[in-house]
């Protein structure tokens, strides 16, 4: 293999390249824009920097923040510390960190937008607005919105959600998260360097009506958006027959990030999975010990024993999450109650936060620490409710 094209620069198509281009590939990265700011996205959990610790270990500006509260109706609001810190960048800043390090190591960085591709014996023309270019295998990081059907996830309008929300000129030193009557999502608002970040994300509404649930929180919490910058965009939030049907990778392809569908279908955390799914599909582009026919489903197999599995079962949880009731009240009402009353419950919720627990051992943990108080066996039912069985 000579050539690997990566089709955008984001924060997946970026880390790729830089693993390919240091194992001395010829790497060119494609992107109108190369970096760009994103007013949601910014925000690393420690899985990500302990992973990788040259994103914290940077002159890049940053914040870290190390309490969050979290509020649902009718049950106020609880405070939850973070014992390791969420690290939040402006997404530009960060993006441009990673295209930098991409071509520090020897990636080629063209900006311009990759209009169509097609198959060429055993690699592809890429067609760009300047003209036309081989490669021998491509890594789609097209994001969410990916013009090129042939390649990457293929999703329903049941497997998206929207972000929108607000930059607004404040400042403060914690994140809200305030959880909405019959709403599959939340309301965020997020320190960022210079700026809150404050936006809703949410399934099975119109943008119009999740705009109109963010505008009453912040004139509740007064909270101006007179003259603030507005943004939206769709992020993928696959349900449970997506993931069985995620098309992640074929015949001298893989998608990454948002354009392979890999984001948390809970949280709507992106970030960690974007540079995760990079590094494991240059692994996988790499590595000697699969032919070019089997690197699509080796690349698949990765996937789902790093994370892929985990992300379906936590599609499997996310209505009962957001939407369940559980003796009289909501899953999230009864969950800012345990957090309140239960350290355990706290330490899980703060584990959650910082990319360290996974959805699939959720109840066994849990179960293994009760100890037969009548709180906790109120928590034991709670469990039976809102986790399934895994399958």
């Amino acid at each position: 293999m000579k050539r690997v094209a990566v089709l955008g620069g984001g924060p997946a198509g970026a880390f790729a390249a830089e693993r390919l281009a240091n194992a001395g590939l010829e790497t060119i990265v494609f992107d109108e824009k190369l970096a760009w700011e994103k007013p949601c996205g910014g925000g690393l959990t420690y899985k990500a920097y302990n992973q990788y610790p040259f994103l914290i270990d940077n002159d890049t500006p940053k914040k870290f923040i190390t309490e969050t509260y979290l509020a649902a109706p009718k049950a106020g609001a609880v405070k939850v510390g973070l014992r390791r810190p969420l690290v939040i960048y402006s997404r530009m800043d960060l993006n441009r960190m990673l295209l930098e390090r991409a071509e520090n190591a020897g990636a080629q960085l063209e900006k311009t937008r990759v209009l169509d591709i097609e198959r060429s014996g055993r690699g592809w023309i890429l067609k760009t607005q300047h003209g036309s270019l081989d490669a021998d295998f491509c890594i789609v990081a097209t994001g969410a919105r990916n013009p090129l059907r042939n390649v990457g996830t293929q999703w329903t309008a049941a497997d998206t959600m929207y972000a929108l929300g607000y930059y607004v000129p404040s400042m403060q030193d914690h994140i809200d998260i305030q959880f909405l009557q019959n709403l599959e999502g939340y309301i965020w608002v997020f320190p960022r360097c210079g700026h809150l970040s404050v936006g809703i994300c949410g399934k099975g509404e119109s943008a119009q009506s999740l705009r109109a649930r963010l505008e009453r929180y912040m004139n509740e919490k007064g909270i101006s958006y007179k003259g603030a910058s507005f943004y939206g965009h769709m992020l993928p939030s696959l349900e449970s027959p997506g993931w069985k049907k995620n098309r992640v990778a074929g015949e001298g392809w893989m998608a990454v990030g948002d354009a392979g569908g890999l984001v948390d279908p809970i949280t709507g955390e992106g970030l960690y999975y974007a540079m995760r799914s990079g590094d494991l599909a240059s692994q996988v582009v790499l590595s000697e010990s699969h032919s070019l026919a089997e690197k699509a489903q080796a690349y698949c197999g990765l996937l789902r024993r790093d994370f892929a599995a985990d992300l379906e079962f936590g599609a499997t949880l996310a209505k009962r999450v957001f939407l369940g009731r559980f003796l009289f009240s909501t899953v999230p009402a009864r969950m800012v109650g345990f957090i309140r009353r239960s350290p355990r419950f706290r330490a899980l919720i703060e584990d959650l936060f910082a990319g360290t627990q996974p959805y699939l051992d959720l109840k066994g943990r849990l179960f293994k620490n009760l100890n037969g108080t009548l709180h906790e066996v109120l928590m034991n039912l709670f469990l039976q409710k809102v986790i399934p069985e895994k399958t």
